[in-house]
Parts: C-alpha cells; structure tokens; sequence
C-alpha cells in the first residue's frame, strides 16, 4: 500500500503506541488520538516476554527499555502458607539462548513514556491529546472519525486501540458482555529498599493458594517491587485501575498468607484494587476501514502475563499488513487473520491459569506438593508457555 495512506488510531496506549511507531517507521501519515489531556503515570508493572521483546527491538527502543526496566534470572512458585518454592522455569540468558529475546519487567508508565517519545521523534504532531473519540462514520474508501467536541476527522483507515472500554468497538459492534469473574485484584509498588534481602530475589514470584494468589516482581533496576494479589471477592465491582483501597483491607484479603506477603503489603504507599471482569474474545474485529487492536478487540486477564505482549504484537503485525496490501480493507482482514487465533487462545488460557492458581488442594502443604509437581512439572510449564514467547511477529505469516 501507498505509504501516503492516512491512519488513525484512536488511543495512545501500549498497543496505540507501538502501531503508531511501526506505521510511521514505514512512512504512513499516522494520527493517535488520546482522550486523557496529558501522560500520567498509570499502571505499574509489566512482564514483556521475549515475543514482546523482540517487537521493541525492531521498533529500535529495546536498548533504551533494557536501561530502565529489570531483566530478571527467572520465575519461582511459593506457597501461599510455608512460603515454600519451587523454580518455574529460568529467565535471563536462557532466554535470550532458547528465545532470542530477553524477558524484561517494567513499569507500565516507563514503557508508555518510552514508545510515546518515539512517536514523537518520528513526528512530533503524530499525538493530538484531548480528543475522545466517540465513534466514526465509514464510506466506500475511508472513515469519518467523530471526536466528543463535535469535531471530526477523515482518514482511510480507523484503528481502535482504545482499551476494554473501547467506544470503536461499540460503534463496529454494540454493547460488550462483561461477566465479573468473582475475583477482584489489589496492586501496589514498594521501593525495594524498604525490604529484606530475601525479598529483593531479581526473580519473578507467583505466591499460589486457595482462593487467591500473588505475584511480584522487581521494576526499574530493581528499585521498586511490584505487587499484585489477586482473591476470590464478589463485594467490589468497580473496574478502574484508580480506586485506591487500604492497607488494611488488602491485609485482611490474605489473612492466613506467608507473613512475607504481610511484609509487603505493609509497605505499599497507596494500594489499588479494582474487580476482574471476564469478556468473550471476539469472532471477528474488522469491518471495511475499521479494526480494532489490542485489549479493545482482546481484553484478557492478567494470569498469562501478556496483555502488553499481545499489544505489541498486534501494532506491529497490522503495520506489516498495511505495508503489504493494496487497499486498507484488504491489509485489515489479513491483521485479524494473523491474530485472532493466537489471542483468543490466549485469552482462554490466561483464564484456565486462574484455576490453576487458585486450587483448593492448595490448601494443605502435603497436598499442595503433590499438586505443584504434577501441574508445574518441566514438560507441562514448556507447554503453556513456549507456544507465547517463541512466537514471532516480525516472520508470522499475515
């Protein structure tokens, strides 16, 4: 295609971010349109696999994320009672050796900020913020799009990057079917300097139990730990990542837990909690100069740790296929169909994980090691998880 073809992308999120940059890497007219009026530092951490790392290597800021984020030496299971561990699988150099790409953990805000600066580099008008959009109006070669100001834009190509609330994907679709999960997630940053050696481990931990795990991690060099527990809780509903709660209530949520985890919930400035809510992936995502990217047409639970890696993936698979074909509804059927099979599964074994996190075998440390053995056993972790970071979206076929 033409690389005078215009695209916009309402949404300037990870997903938003990285399309935009690997658009404009090709020489496209992008616009992103964001609602917010300014970056904010929203979010905390994320886990980018080698499949996501590989995509900001050839978006060209992996060196400048590797600076600012934590690359750590591998994963681990604790029980959620005695604190016993059990190694997941390695990291570090085994991943660059079996995967070709590290595996980085990074503040959601450091990588946001890293990708929107490129974006500006590339064209410093590229990002227009304060502009929500509402909806679009398509005709035969292009797309009106609406703004909530009663303001328009014309382009030949709209892409929804615009989160699980997505307005696009009403607009394509109507009305979304969100079914709460029962569980509801807490989350919190603490500097690392607050806390024991024991607890500084550059790894990756999942605290497993009845009813509930934790997961944390080190962030930017390993100055700050990032905490996310998540329980069995059908009281809050609310599914902003802003409504602060206390350290009380996130304490008493994981009453009985390893006094680690008391630790460092204690710790955490401002903890947040906000209600999991489960959402049936998509059967399609794409209508003539439409689409839909990321958790807009995709929105999935955070127990494969992927959502950013899907996002990635997907910016740089649809600048592939935009390059590639001759027209944009042509480039746009081949984005979805180099995705929607890879996501969906995902999205379906993210939620599959949550059961296994959660078994109430765990309940009982005797029980609990033959359960760990048997779901966490070599051959069983490769097959959950080689499938996601050996994939490629620089050689997928599209």
């Amino acid at each position: 295609m033409s690389n005078q073809v215009s695209i916009a992308i309402a949404g300037a999120g990870i997903g938003g971010l990285a399309a935009a940059l690997a658009l404009l890497k090709r020489g496209f007219d992008v616009k992103v349109y964001e609602q917010a009026p300014a970056l904010a530092e929203i979010g905390a951490g994320l886990q980018i696999s080698a499949n996501g790392t590989e995509v900001l290597d050839q978006l060209g800021v992996l060196e400048t994320a590797k600076q600012i984020s934590c690359e750590p030496t591998g994963k681990q299971i604790r029980l959620w009672s005695t604190g016993q561990t059990w190694k997941l699988f390695d990291l570090g150099a085994t991943s660059v050796e079996r995967y070709g790409y590290p595996y980085l953990m990074i503040h959601r805000a450091d990588l946001h900020s890293l990708l929107f600066e490129a974006v500006r580099k590339q064209n410093r008008n590229a990002i227009k913020t304060g502009a929500r959009c509402t909806g679009f109006r398509q005709f035969d070669d292009g797309v009106t799009v609406l703004f909530a100001d009663g303001s328009s834009s014309t382009a030949d190509a709209l892409v929804g990057a615009d989160g699980v609330h997505s307005a696009i994907r009403q607009a394509l679709f109507g009305p979304d079917r969100p079914q709460f999960t029962g569980c509801m997630a807490w989350r919190g940053l603490v500097p690392m300097q607050r806390l024991p050696e024991r607890l500084r481990a550059p790894v990756g931990t999942n605290w497993i139990g009845p009813g509930g795990h934790v997961v944390m991690y080190p962030l930017r060099r390993g100055e700050l730990l990032n905490f996310v527990g998540i329980v069995e809780r059908d009281d809050w509903k609310g599914e902003s990542w802003t409504d602060a709660g206390s350290r009380t209530e996130c304490s008493a949520d994981f009453r009985d837990w390893h006094p680690d985890i008391h630790e460092i919930i204690g710790n955490i400035g401002t903890p947040y909690k906000w209600a999991l809510i489960g959402r049936d992936p998509l059967p399609n995502w794409t209508n003539g100069c439409v689409t839909l990217l990321g958790d807009a047409c995709h929105p999935t639970l955070p127990f494969l740790a992927q959502g950013a890696n899907m996002a990635l993936e997907d910016g740089l698979i649809l600048a592939r296929c935009l390059e590639k074909y001759d027209t944009a509804p042509t480039a746009l059927q081949h984005y979805e169909a180099a995705r929607i099979e890879r996501t969906t599964k995902i999205v379906r074994g993210s939620a599959d994980n949550a059961k296994r996190f959660h078994n109430p075998t765990l309940a009982e440390a005797a029980g609990a090691q033959a359960y760990v053995d048997r779901e966490w056993q070599e051959n069983r972790v490769k097959a959950r998880y080689d499938w996601l970071f050996e994939y490629s979206a620089v050689r997928a076929a599209i």
